[in-house]
């Protein structure tokens, strides 16, 4: 499909681009850096020093290759660019982005290459967000009821990640005055056998110490062998349901 409508002669293709909110460079047929848009010189001023430059200005006329890991490869993936090509790459281990390459046609016959660098972060930036979203998948906490929540457990569970749960659910059980927290354990396991009465009974005297009555729901037979260490008071249930049905029946 060709492009349509003609660029009006007051704006320049470079000053299009140059208007546009993304990071953009021109490279030509050898690879060559020869043009980037403002956002890209403000964005690179900065990396051009991981690679020795002054600044982002000493990067034009330089070789792609130079700021690849492995040239080779770069020289080998290049000429067989015939559309968009896009990847994720990590520049100098501090920089994150998204590069995607459009090769630049005239009359079928390609005579250079767009450069765009997108969703760009850096790799502490990009681990923190990895980071928290372990994190948020990790304490995964539902309302059911005006006054309890649910909580999912999905997955293997080691110390660390059953002192933050322990963690979440005290700070949501005390900001939004939970009376009852149904905790699912239909999908866990941990990673040492002995240590799962130990763990769920200090869940549940640390909520008792706020007020909050711990339910334990859906418990499966491999896990049941390893609780019976439980307090003999504390309320289990079949599954979420029945356990919400006692909640709302002790609500009335």
């Amino acid at each position: 499909m060709t492009a349509y409508g003609t660029i009006p002669e007051t704006i320049s293709p470079l000053q299009a681009l140059d208007s546009i909110g993304e990071t953009i460079l021109l490279a030509d047929l050898a690879y060559n850096i020869q043009w980037m848009n403002k956002k890209a010189a403000i964005l690179l001023d900065e990396v051009a020093l991981l690679y020795g430059l002054s600044g982002s200005s000493d990067m034009i006329g330089k070789n792609m290759d130079l700021f690849h890991r492995t040239p080779g490869y770069q020289k080998r993936i290049m000429p067989r660019i015939t559309e968009t090509h896009r990847a994720r790459i990590t520049i100098r281990e501090i920089v994150v982005t998204d590069i995607v390459i459009t090769p630049i046609r005239s009359e079928g016959e390609i005579q250079g290459f767009v450069i765009m660098l997108m969703d760009v972060t850096t790799k502490a930036e990009e681990y923190a967000a990895k980071e928290k979203l372990i994190k948020d998948l990790s304490t995964p906490i539902m309302k059911v009821w005006h006054n309890a929540i649910a909580l999912p457990l999905i997955g293997s569970f080691d110390q660390d990640r059953f002192d933050l749960l322990v963690g979440e659910v005290l700070q949501e059980c005390s900001m939004h005055q939970i009376d009852y927290a149904l905790i699912n354990v239909s999908k866990i396991h941990f990673d040492e056998e002995y240590a799962t009465t130990v763990q769920f009974q200090k869940l549940i005297d640390c909520l008792r110490l706020i007020g909050t009555e711990c339910m334990i729901v859906a418990v499966p037979p491999s896990l049941a062998v390893n609780m019976t260490g439980l307090d003999r008071d504390v309320m289990i249930h079949k599954n979420a349901y029945e356990g919400l049905k006692y909640i709302i029946a002790r609500d009335e």
